[in-house]
């Protein structure tokens, strides 16, 4: 967020509240993200501000968490400064709402209302002080069990358990945070023989060649000094997930893990079964066995070869030894070929391991190869203002920083706005200094980026200067302590104003109203040179940074973040989001020109309009967030930096929450939870976008080889994929591709759709367009959803997305194929992605949120059109939703404001009403965004960014070790199975599966093909 005021909200250090300045909405007063140069001729200093903040509740306190109602108390709070942007179309005022964009570079147009859905800061008692821990796996105790309503379990006839008394269940959720990035996560067991040192991903490598990746548990083999497997007649046999291999030993030390097969065939080299009785075998080193008493104590051959199963040490005849033995045999081949089924959802190099389990006698067996450690992933963030990673991105930015793994900020322009480093009560006086300005600004990301690194922020960066590929020259920073935390600034104008026409900006070189942009260099930076770029040059510039970085993970801001339907303006700073244009144009560069590296998926965040929505974070989260912000500001701090400038942006010290922007993070795309689909042969298949075009992943029926990742012909892809089956049993995958031309109106986007060509086929036909709803860029900045898509009882397929009027659109097929019209269905101020499912009898369900509920649409019957929108009476959600065809219904999961809790609803619909039916809070891990549900599984990001699972009813959530890139998918595989799929932020897929069944765990994780390219 750059050019503008100090950000909405209360005040943090509150100074006293100052009158209403009475520069209201004239030419030149429209302010960026944190600061915004005026349009007036001199640009040289802002005006007076409308209404300055200062009288509004600041952000939660430190105390104990208090719980949230989900609805915020509307009389907090007060206006923001001039031209920040209004927060949500098509709302009203709401006294005392602190809902728009304020001062500091995002200004709300005093002429636009206040967003009926702006929520000011919950008035909890305040948040967890001290870090907290966040690792793959909880504590035993982490976390109390979570009783779990009709969602995923049912009674005998079908119908939802009634919740305990009081209808709700009991919150499970603890506080997470983060640890120092070098220490190892204290729930995270370490290897054998590794040390924690060895499991930190060394800067912008591998880890360590001895140690396996702490973030993918996975299987081991026999380990020298285990037991061997000595159980008794039909009993299991090893366990190799007992020891380290993920949630079943830590969760449940005492449950033996029901994907590992028990019972196996005879092995060549294996010695003689020496087992009696039907007793159940011990467990790898002896301690895992449930039932202890249900077998005699010496099981087992001693050392010297004598037998002493018997209670009474008395030996047995040979000939009813060897009849035993051939018994077992026989029943451990049948028990071991059932057990085969168990391993479809392991992946194919579980199914490897497995095969050929180990000699029983483990001392005389060669260690198993350790399991294929994943790259840790590299990421790169391309912003377009010092602060808006820290608005914008945060937590996922603090996750990757604290988990050591490589991490590149990209600054385009030095957000040097009107040159005035104060807050607004000494402004006034302040002399413009621009260059001084953008250093300050760089000197608050140092301190921020050190103390999300090393916990101190004055820990020492080394700065250079390297030339770029579009020939100016970049300042490159490098935390010493840290040596895989990299800055990149470009230094180049900004715009100045959140909205006004800026010719001299990424807007105007877009658009090719000026030729070239001018650099604006920081005083004290190592670059010396001033330069310009033209509009190609800015993508080579960019294009030379991807390769240069090689990231698996690019983050960016939105590039089509719409406009308000009353004033036409855009509802996102115009530097945000032309700045995205030109990443999207890298990128696509970098991907057709770059062969040798690694796939990249790319992940992108709303900006402004998070301020009118539900707060997604928890108050712990939402805490840690602000803390950089005070970091970045200065607040606090004395002179550390020994710079003249600065140490901090003053312009956000008075407001460091923004405009609520510390409360949440919200994805613009990727956040269908649908891509991962399996097919009636019992195969999985797994689509996402890789490089700009759809990777698919396929294993061939239960316990296939996988395939891919494979990708489909046609570039321009926007993150997010979504699947359905079609009545033939062929699979449609849908998606928004945008597109390029000569001409700046030429951007746009659209829906489309690819089909297999026959069931079970890895060919898909070409790329099939929908086309869009809207008419042109320059009316909604091509502002249209992912689609939703399904199939209806009569087979009718159906797509549907939220337009830029914010409507929901949709289009239908025809028996013949064809496709109708682009329907109008109505709904006001929607936001995020519609979901859509079918019930029980057929009927179509759509959804989508809005900032203060769940609207909805219902066909009356099978085949027949949608209904109109009808309200459910939920409550506020946060985005986004997550819909399935259960229970006779749809039920619905979406997460609880400013908790992170998992909540579900299941809704029925009869004549076109929707009815709502046990409203239940599940619990979880705090953390945000898309919910997958399937079967009895649960799952989502959790605090720490790692995967949070729920298996069921009395279980504790639990958390992996996986940080992924957009939201998890899960499907049921055949008969009581279920697979569950995140892509990692090294751009590999990684898949586990469970039981349908209410004591199964997960699988440990196991990565998919080769393994992504390291740079």
């Amino acid at each position: 967020m750059s050019d503008g005021r100090p950000r909405g909200g209360p005040a943090r250090h509150t100074p006293a509240p100052t009158a209403p300045r009475p520069e209201a909405d004239r030419p030149g007063s429209s302010a960026h993200g944190p600061h915004p140069e005026t349009d007036r001729p001199d640009s040289s200093a802002h005006g007076p501000e409308a209404d300055r903040p200062g009288s509004g509740v600041r952000s939660p306190q430190p105390g104990p968490p208090a719980p949230r109602t989900g609805r915020r108390d509307p009389g907090a709070g007060g206006q923001d400064s001039a031209d920040r942007h209004a927060p949500l179309p098509t709302q009203t005022p709401r006294a005392g709402a602190v809902g728009a964009p304020t001062g500091h570079a995002h200004a709300r147009d005093p002429k636009l209302p206040a967003a009926d859905g702006a929520y000011p800061h919950p008035e909890a008692p305040g948040h967890p002080g001290g870090p907290r821990p966040v690792g793959p796996y909880p504590a035993p105790d982490a976390h109390r069990p979570v009783s779990w309503d009709s969602a995923r379990h049912t009674g005998a006839a079908g119908h939802p358990e009634p919740p305990p008394a009081g209808g709700r269940y009991p919150d499970t959720s603890g506080p997470a945070g983060r640890a120092r990035p070098d220490a190892r996560d204290p729930h995270v067991p370490a290897p054998r023989g590794a040390s924690p040192d060895t499991l930190r991903p060394d800067s912008g490598s591998d880890p360590h060649p001895a140690a396996r990746d702490p973030h993918i548990p996975a299987p081991r083999g026999p380990h020298p000094g285990d037991r061997a497997d000595t159980g008794t007649g039909t009993g299991t046999g090893t366990r190799p997930d007992a020891q380290d291999g993920g949630p079943v030993a830590r969760a449940h030390p005492e449950t033996r893990d029901p994907h590992v097969p028990g019972p196996r065939g005879p092995h060549p080299g294996d010695p003689a079964d020496t087992g009696t009785g039907t007793g159940t075998g011990t467990g790898t080193e002896g301690h895992d066995d449930p039932h202890p008493d249900d077998h005699h104590p010496h099981g087992q051959d001693g050392p010297h070869g004598h037998d002493h199963d018997h209670p009474h040490g008395r030996a047995r005849r040979p000939g009813h030894r060897h009849h035993r033995a051939g018994l077992v045999k026989v029943v451990a081949f049948c028990a071991a070929t059932a057990a085969g089924s168990m391993l479809m959802l392991r992946g194919n190099e579980a199914l490897d391991r497995l095969a050929a389990p180990a000699a029983p006698d483990s001392r005389a067996s060669a260690p198993a190869a350790p399991a294929d450690a994943p790259d840790p992933g590299r990421v790169l963030q391309i912003v377009a203002h010092p602060d808006d990673d820290l608005y914008f991105m945060n937590p996922d930015l603090r996750y990757s920083i604290s988990a050591g793994h490589p991490v590149t900020s990209v600054y385009l322009t030095s957000g040097e706005a009107d040159g005035i480093n104060a807050g607004a009560g000494k402004e006034a006086g302040a002399a413009p200094n621009k260059p001084a300005y953008a250093e300050a600004r760089q000197n608050g990301i140092r301190a921020a980026y050190a103390k999300m690194a090393t916990g101190d922020h004055t820990s020492a960066w080394k700065r250079t200067v390297v030339p770029t590929r579009g020939g100016g020259h970049a300042e490159v920073d490098i935390l010493v302590a840290e040596p895989q935390v990299n800055l990149v600034w470009l230094q180049m104008r900004e715009a100045g104003t959140v909205y006004a026409d800026a010719p001299d900006s990424l807007h105007g070189l877009w658009d090719g109203r000026v030729s070239h942009l001018e650099s604006v260099l920081a005083s004290g930076t190592p670059v010396k040179q001033r330069f310009t770029y033209t509009k190609d040059q800015v993508v080579q510039t960019l294009a030379g940074l991807l390769e240069r970085y090689r990231p698996t993970t690019v983050r960016s801001q939105d590039p089509t973040p719409g406009r308000f339907p009353d004033t036409r303006r855009y509802t996102d700073h115009q530097d945000h989001f032309y700045g995205a244009r030109f990443v999207q144009l890298a990128t696509a560069a970098y991907a057709k020109d770059v062969k040798d590296r690694p796939h990249f998926a790319v992940q992108n965040y709303l900006g402004y309009v998070n301020g009118s929505l539900p707060s997604s974070l928890d108050p712990g989260e939402a805490k840690e967030k602000l803390d950089i912000l005070d970091t970045y500001a200065g607040l606090g701090r004395q002179d550390h930096c020994g710079s003249e400038a600065g140490c901090g942006d003053r312009k956000v010290a008075d407001h460091p929450s923004g405009n609520r922007w510390t409360e949440s993070i919200n994805y613009a795309r990727g956040t269908s939870t649908s891509w991962l689909t399996s097919d009636r042969e019992h195969g999985l298949w797994a689509f996402k976008v890789l490089d700009g075009q759809v990777a698919v992943w396929h294993r061939a029926g239960p316990i296939g080889s996988w395939s891919g990742p494979k990708m489909l012909p046609g570039t321009g892809m926007d993150p997010g994929i979504a699947t359905v089956t079609l009545q033939d049993g062929r699979i449609a995958a849908f998606g928004t591709r945008t597109t390029f031309g000569a001409k700046p109106a030429d951007y746009g986007r659209e829906v489309v759709y690819a089909v297999q060509q026959r069931p079970g086929a890895e060919e898909f036909g070409e790329w099939q367009s929908l086309g869009t709803p809207e008419t042109a860029d320059e009316n909604w900045t091509s502002d249209i959803s992912a689609p939703a898509v399904s199939v209806d009882g009569t087979g009718q397929l159906a797509a549907y997305v939220r337009d830029g009027a914010y409507t929901l659109r949709g289009r239908v097929q025809r028996p013949d194929g064809s496709w109708g019209p682009w329907e109008k269905y109505g709904g006001a101020a929607l936001h995020g992605s519609p979901v859509t499912a079918v019930d029980a009898a057929g009927r179509r369900m759509v959804f989508s949120t809005t900032a203060k509920t769940v609207v909805g649409w219902v066909q009356p019957g099978p085949g027949a059109p949608l209904g109109p929108p009808t309200p459910t009476g939920l409550p506020d959600t946060t985005l986004p939703l997550t819909a399935q065809g259960r229970e006779g219904g749809v039920r619905l999961w979406f997460r609880k404001p400013g908790s992170g809790n998992v909540r579900t609803a299941l809704i029925t619909g009869e004549g076109g009403l929707l009815k709502v039916n046990g409203l239940t809070d599940l619990g979880g891990l705090q953390g945000f965004g898309s919910v997958t549900a399937s079967g009895h599984v649960l799952a989502g990001r959790s605090a720490g960014g790692q995967l949070g699972s729920d298996l069921g009813s009395g279980r504790p959530w639990e958390r992996s070790a996986l940080m992924f890139v957009g939201a998890p998918s899960s499907t049921t595989t055949g008969r009581g199975m279920v697979s569950l799929a995140v892509v990692g932020l090294d751009a590999r897929l990684y898949v586990t599966s469970s039981a349908d069944a209410p004591e199964a765990y997960l699988a440990p994780w196991q990565p998919v093909g080769p393994r992504n390219a390291t740079p």
